[in-house]
């Protein structure tokens, strides 16, 4: 008898050789089956240097199937929890006052996963930066100011705040929300000493976003943000926590409103729509602020009861998010394994390949404007849709630079799938996400290689 490892046989290098002899096995129909040892050292699609990537990660890829584990447990007493059944997943048309039960089960399964009190998941929110604007425009009015803790915001947030001019277009700042940064510490992170002093008594909202962003900074761990969250109330206890929360659900076995924070939100084609869900986005935390933002998502007085979700979109949010600890999890071990083949060529990367994870993004450093050209090119040739096309730079609506995007994606926009983009700006940094199995990033950095 041979004693196997279940953990050596979840994810086998690619020239993984078994030590045991050629056996012959009896099937039920008692005809002899030869195991061939060519069975397991046929040649690997895999280019020599991921070859040796994954042969050293096996440590790292072994502690993503606990957090996997941990969170689908998660994932499976809320939905028991909810008594979800199969009448959930009925759609539902106009005002959606017919629908059977199925928003009500979703919101209360996302509470629970996320820890909050209440939540709102529809399909109404078409992208995670509009979440967000529900959930902050739920938390300001004029005269109160908005405190950015983790530096510059994300790009498409600063029409938003008015950051960047809206046009009159209705922009935070044109109601009268003041704005501030405080800048991020010379490491990356939060700076601890000047967010200890940085809240004033007009602060009515402190907004952490917890991924990177295009920015070139270490993402928040959730101990992290709960830190900042309690040097915020310290010094105003009034003051309202809002986390941009896009990339980060998942990556860890606990989410912001178990350490305080009033509101979460984000996308639902990215990390909890588990590749699955074809739209939507998500508003979580305090049951006040969640009706608030659902009243800026629809119109005071509707709540949260209102609104159709037509067909069988309602089964693949529910089936999603049940997939998403899985999908989040072959996400990281592709992170996991371009970082450690890029660092290896001699690229900078961000995050290093093997310190823990806190998002889904893996940004790497390539310095010019043709090389990052060239490996969103070459992920694009790698991608299952549209990969007979070049994807182009240009203005995007929400982004203050030129962009360019592959995404190769079954739904558009699902970074979760597998996607890669970047502002053409100094330093030149891709951006890659995603990826439903991490061999999905072991052959696409075969023809990164081959371009960059």
């Amino acid at each position: 008898m041979w004693g196997l490892s279940c953990s050596v046989f979840s994810y086998p290098s690619p020239n993984f050789r078994p030590s045991f002899p050629a056996a012959t096995l009896r099937s039920a129909t008692s005809l002899p089956v030869s195991l061939d040892r060519k069975h397991y050292t046929s040649d690997t699609p895999f280019a020599p240097e991921v070859v040796k990537a994954v042969d050293s990660l096996q440590y790292e890829f072994r502690a993503v199937d606990n957090l996997v584990a941990r969170n689908s447990a998660k994932v499976l007493k809320a939905f028991q929890n909810a008594r979800l059944g199969s009448h959930h997943f009925g759609g539902s048309t106009g005002y959606g006052h017919d629908e059977a039960g199925g928003r009500e089960a979703l919101d209360n399964a996302f509470a629970e996963i996320v820890g909050a009190e209440s939540a709102i998941v529809r399909s109404q929110f078409f992208s995670g930066t509009h979440a967000i604007t529900c959930a902050l425009f739920a938390l300001l009015r004029p005269g109160d100011e908005l405190l950015a803790v983790a530096g510059a915001p994300y790009d498409t947030l600063e029409e938003v705040i008015g950051k960047r001019d809206s046009q009159g277009l209705g922009s935070l700042k044109d109601f009268g929300v003041e704005y501030r940064e405080v800048p991020l510490a010379d490491d990356g992170g939060l700076d601890w000493e000047k967010l200890a002093s940085s809240l004033k008594p007009q602060t009515k909202c402190a907004l952490i976003q917890r991924s990177c962003g295009y920015s070139w900074r270490r993402s928040l761990s959730v101990d992290e943000i709960g830190k900042a969250i309690r040097l915020i109330k310290m010094q105003n206890p009034d003051c309202l926590v809002m986390v941009d929360n896009c990339y980060g659900e998942f990556v860890e076995t606990i989410e912001p409103p178990t350490v305080g924070a009033d509101l979460i939100a984000g996308s639902l084609i990215k990390n909890p729509g588990g590749t699955l869900a074809p739209c939507g986005g998500y508003v979580a935390g305090r049951d006040k602020w969640v009706k608030a933002a659902a009243a800026r998502l629809s119109a005071p007085g509707l709540g949260v009861d209102s609104g159709s979700t037509p067909g069988d979109i309602m089964r693949t949010f529910f089936q999603g998010l049940f997939l998403s600890p899985q999908m989040v999890g072959e996400a990281v071990k592709g992170m996991i394994l371009i970082a450690e083949v890029m660092a290896s060529k001699g690229y900078k990367v961000q995050p290093l390949p093997r310190v823990p994870r806190h998002d889904t993004v893996q940004a790497v450093q390539l310095g010019s404007r043709e090389l990052l050209l060239a490996f969103c090119e070459a992920v694009q040739r790698s991608s299952p849709v549209a990969s007979y096309t070049k994807p182009v730079p240009g203005i995007t609506p929400g982004y203050a630079s030129e962009v360019i995007f592959a995404d190769g994606t079954f739904i558009d926009g699902s970074t979760s799938e597998l996607s890669c983009d970047g502002p053409l700006r100094e330093p030149f940094a891709v951006f890659c996400q995603g990826g439903t199995h991490w061999t999905q990033w072991g052959l696409v950095l075969g023809e990164v290689l081959k371009s960059v």
